[in-house]
């Protein structure tokens, strides 16, 4: 077991924040970057991360750059003399000085097996390529977009009925855990990422989340379940937006789009699916049973 570490901890959102909750516990973490606070909710007051808001309640030293290109921002971070820097969904790229300053270099949480899924939507590709397994690979960051060596990777299952919402939860936990093991090893023993098999998680684009009925049914309960909660995939009906956030195959056939039975059965390019959880503007999550209590489904009405 290696002593605890001078710590730089890069991260924003609550994935990262998961993982800098499980190393503050062991490590000794001298600085937080993250990105700085956005416009969010109905207000679009500025909100800081959840990193951010983690790291304060500790009384973390936290810094937020727009940028890290800068000399004195360099400078800035060398200063710190870091035995290690951790980075999980930071938002940033870090140039050469940045990953060459701290003594053990830069080591990244990355949502997915590398090289399978590198980019920004690792957990949302993963869901809606269908894939059977995913997982969290810990990489020795270099210049590359998650080129990187590996460093530990441990896999998880995708099931037809997982979420994004719900993976990415497990692979927050699984990401802390694995990276306190490899920082506790003592010695880094990085492995080269195979060649082949190398995808790209392209970040989500809004066009992405209208649910697209002129696909089968396992790939349309794939987009749903691949956006849930956020940005969740969603319809219009009666004039309003409804997110579906989750669904499953059904029997039925119809016109891809055509609500072909009172309780909410959907036809696609190629047989059906149901519904199980939706969403009305500015209401909570609702059971479909809850919703056709109180909405007038219009029976063979076509969904464009």
């Amino acid at each position: 077991m290696s002593p605890p570490m001078r710590m730089i901890f890069m991260g924003t959102p609550d994935f990262a924040a998961a993982a800098l909750a499980r190393l503050a516990d062991v490590h000794n973490v001298i600085c937080v970057y993250t990105q700085p606070p956005r416009p969010a909710g109905r207000g679009q007051a500025n909100r800081p991360s959840a990193v951010q808001q983690w790291a304060e309640k500790r009384g973390i030293l936290v810094r937020s750059p727009k940028s890290l290109k800068a000399p004195d921002a360099q400078k800035e971070f060398a200063d710190l003399k870091a035995d290690v820097a951790v980075v999980a969904a930071y938002g940033l790229i870090l140039p050469q000085a940045i990953l060459d300053a701290p003594k053990l270099g830069c080591i990244n949480i990355h949502a997915s097996l590398l090289p399978r899924w590198r980019g920004a939507a690792p957990i949302q590709r993963a869901i809606m390529a269908g894939d059977a397994t995913t997982g969290v690979t810990i990489m020795q960051m270099d210049a590359g977009l998650d080129t990187g060596a590996m460093l530990a990777s441990r896999a998880v299952p995708i099931t037809d009925h997982t979420t994004a919402g719900e993976l990415h939860d497990t692979l927050a936990a699984l990401g802390g855990e694995l990276i306190l093991d490899v920082l506790a090893s003592g010695t880094l023993k990085p492995t080269a990422q195979p060649s082949d098999d190398v995808t790209y998680a392209a970040k989500i684009d809004k066009a992405e989340a209208k649910v697209n009925f002129s696909c089968d049914a396992k790939t349309v309960v794939r987009q749903i379940h691949g956006l849930s909660p956020f940005p969740g995939a969603w319809i219009e009906l009666a004039g309003e937006r409804i997110k579906l956030l989750r669904a499953e195959v059904a029997s039925g056939r119809g016109q891809p789009g055509e609500i072909i039975t009172p309780d909410f059965v959907i036809a696609c390019a190629e047989g059906a699916i149901q519904p199980s959880l939706v969403q009305r503007a500015g209401r909570s999550a609702m059971s479909v049973g809850d919703f056709l209590r109180g909405f007038t489904l219009p029976q063979h009405t076509r969904l464009a």
